[in-house]
C-alpha cells in the first residue's frame, strides 16, 4: 500500500498496466471523485470508478507518471504530475494520451494514502 502521496500514483499506474482493476480501485477513498474524460462530470464512489477503470485497463496501457509537485498538510496532499498513456484501442490501433493531473490524496488511519480526487485533466 502507498506509503507516500506520490506512491499512490505509481501504484495506480502499475495496477492499471497489469489489469488489476480491483487493486487500482482500492487506491481510491470510498467517497472519491474521478474525472474520466475532459469536461465530464465527476464519477463518484468506487462502483462508478471501477466501471471506468475497467475500460482503461482493457487497453493494457503503459501509464507513465512524472511527479512534478507534492504538497502535504494535515493528512491531505496534492499531487501534480504529467502523464502519458500508451495502449492499444479496441480496434487494434495504437493509442497515446497525455495530460497533467491534479490529484488530492488523503492519509488513511493505517498511515497509507488514498485518492480522494483524481483529475487527470485538471492542471
Amino acid at each position: 500500500m502507498p506509503g507516500t502521496p506520490a506512491d499512490v500514483i505509481t501504484e495506480f499506474a502499475a495496477a492499471l498496466h497489469d489489469g488489476r482493476v480491483d487493486d487500482a480501485v482500492a487506491l481510491y477513498e470510498p467517497d472519491a471523485a474521478f474525472i474520466a474524460e475532459p469536461g465530464a462530470d465527476p464519477l463518484r464512489g468506487t462502483d462508478q470508478i471501477r466501471a471506468a477503470l475497467a475500460g482503461f485497463a482493457a487497453l493494457r496501457p503503459t501509464l507513465t507518471p512524472e511527479i512534478r509537485k507534492v504538497v502535504e498538510a494535515g493528512g491531505v496532499a496534492t499531487v501534480r504530475h504529467a502523464w502519458t498513456l500508451e495502449g492499444t484501442g479496441p480496434d487494434g490501433t495504437p493509442l497515446r494520451l497525455s495530460g497533467t493531473s491534479a490529484d488530492v490524496v488523503r492519509r488513511r488511519p493505517d498511515g497509507t494514502w488514498g485518492l480522494l480526487i483524481d483529475d487527470p485533466w485538471g492542471a
